[in-house]
């Protein structure tokens, strides 16, 4: 069929925008690329004000004239932060930072899931409401679907999106692109898009503060963290190059440990709120999450492995956390901290993971780049156990399907070495106590069982008595087999994917 020209279309994503280079996995690529997406979420919205005071400067496509009129006036008494799932999470830095600037003023500020608002917190008049809609897609269903039941009351909305064109994008007075507003997000943990989020929401902050708190009052301390904000990248790439460092503290201390836990304390219950989120999408732990001095809540009675993310904490505020540190290492179990480099005052927990010194409320961000590296070499490690079963699954696999397959008297014989030596590397990892942290005991016993009797250590005569089925060579190879599947599944993790959990499920269900 012929083409016509204006049928072309230039696409905005390219094949550069998905190559995963030289990177394992699409989630350490969009790791490494997130300072990158802060520097450019920052680019040309941090200027010099008249009197040489660094100023946030958003256009009127950010904050339309009529949006800033009401933020000068008072109309707009309220302002409420929204999102699902991580961008929520970024919100809350948001509403820190903003109600910090405006406590001095009448203007509230809540940060809470669009699900919160839509189901419990909707007025029939909310003209004095702003909200700020974050999204990195901005197809996010219960989000746009709040946005709608805002708007229709009278609320006024700005969005932080990262993809132009997108449908919030279409129901916001104003947007406030993250990156350039096209920024390829591969992996479906989302993690660059987090951070840009930040720098966005602080970024939106002080612009809404100019505006409300007048460009005088505060001016000096807003200042200094804009200042902080654009050091902050480079900060954020010198925790990275500590990225070994981190990975030899995953893959000693993670596989092992069955329960985990994060706390964090001000700011830093962003970065443990975060965390937890990838922890569990990457690692699948259901994890406690609370502030450092709620230990109670995080079962101390398991002994478990906990991420203390204290970065940025000085002062008395360090010297209650160190404290608590030696609490959490009596009940023996497993502190891992994440504090500000030269800090000295952790000597009781198991292991300090140290980022460069910054200001301390944008501290939280290198605690987040931490336990983001934190959560994938976990994965790697965990997902390495099951490499052992691989090859003996893989060894099995390749017999059966071969051209010359044999009787199954013969193959078990053939396929005793290949089992011996995976038999004698998972046994290790058991008397170790390697696989105590992700592999179920049932499973554990049933292919220790399943190893006697492929290598020969136990008579097939005995088979039936364990496992309620006549013993024959070919029934040992289907059951070890499947033993060997149900023990890789309860090990794998897949990292740039999730099981049993599809994107547009995580996106919104609504």
């Amino acid at each position: 069929l012929p083409i016509d020209a204006a049928e072309l279309v230039t696409p905005e994503v390219t094949t550069r925008d998905i190559d995963r280079g030289p990177y394992q996995h699409f989630l350490l690529k969009e790791i490494e690329e997130a300072p990158g997406s802060f520097r450019k979420t920052l680019r040309a919205k941090v200027a010099p004000g008249p009197d040489g005071a660094l100023r946030a400067t958003l256009g009127d496509d950010t904050l339309p004239v009529p949006v800033r009129d009401a933020l000068r006036s008072g109309e707009i008494g309220r302002v409420l932060v929204i999102g699902q799932g991580t961008a929520a999470v970024a919100g809350q830095s948001l509403a820190r930072v903003l109600a910090a600037e405006l406590a001095g003023t009448p203007v509230r500020v809540e940060a809470l899931p669009a699900t919160e608002l839509s189901g419990f917190s909707l007025r029939a008049d909310m003209a004095d409401t702003l909200i700020v809609a974050i999204s990195q897609s901005g197809t996010t269903t219960d989000t746009n679907r709040t946005v709608d039941l805002a708007r229709g009351r009278g609320a006024r909305v700005v969005a932080i999106v990262n993809r132009r064109g997108s449908d919030l994008t279409d129901k916001s007075d104003g947007v406030l692109y993250t990156s350039d507003g096209r920024d390829v997000e591969m992996s479906v943990a989302s993690t660059k898009a987090f951070y840009a989020q930040i720098a966005a929401g602080f970024l939106l902050a002080v612009a809404i503060a100019q505006e409300v708190a007048g460009t005088e009052a505060g001016a000096a301390r807003r200042a200094e963290l804009l200042a902080g904000l654009r050091d902050l990248p480079a900060a954020m790439e010198a925790t990275l190059a500590r990225r070994a460092v981190i990975a030899e503290a995953a893959q000693e201390l993670a596989p092992s440990r069955r329960y985990w836990a994060i706390v964090g304390s001000g700011a830093n219950r962003v970065a443990a709120e975060e965390i937890r989120i990838k922890l569990s999408e990457l690692c699948y732990k259901a994890i406690a999450s609370d502030a450092i001095e709620d230990k109670k809540h995080i079962d101390l009675s398991s002994e478990p492995l906990i991420l203390v993310c204290a970065a940025g904490l000085s002062g008395s505020n360090a010297d209650d956390v160190a404290k608590e540190v030696a609490i959490y290492r009596a009940h023996k179990a497993t502190p891992i901290v994440i504090a500000t480099e030269d800090e000295d005052r952790f000597n009781a927990a198991h292991r300090v993971i140290t980022v460069p010194s910054v200001q301390p409320e944008l501290a939280f961000v290198l605690t987040t780049v931490v336990g983001h590296l934190f959560g994938y070499e976990a994965a790697l490690a965990i997902d390495a156990q099951a490499r052992p079963l691989r090859e003996a699954r893989g060894a099995i696999e390749e017999a059966v399907s071969g051209p010359e397959v044999t009787d199954a008297d013969r193959l078990l014989v053939e396929l005793r070495s290949t089992f011996a030596s995976a038999s004698a590397r998972f046994h290790d990892g058991l008397r170790t106590g390697a696989y105590d942290g992700h592999l179920e005991a049932g499973t554990a016993v049933r292919l220790s069982s399943m190893f006697r009797y492929g290598t020969g250590l136990a008579p097939l005569e005995a088979y039936q008595s364990e496992h309620g089925r006549v013993g024959t060579p070919s029934m040992v190879i289907e059951d070890l087999t499947a033993a060997l599947t149900g023990a890789i599944e309860e090990l794998t993790r897949p990292v740039d994917a999730i099981k049993h959990q599809a994107k547009t499920v995580t996106v919104g269900i609504s």
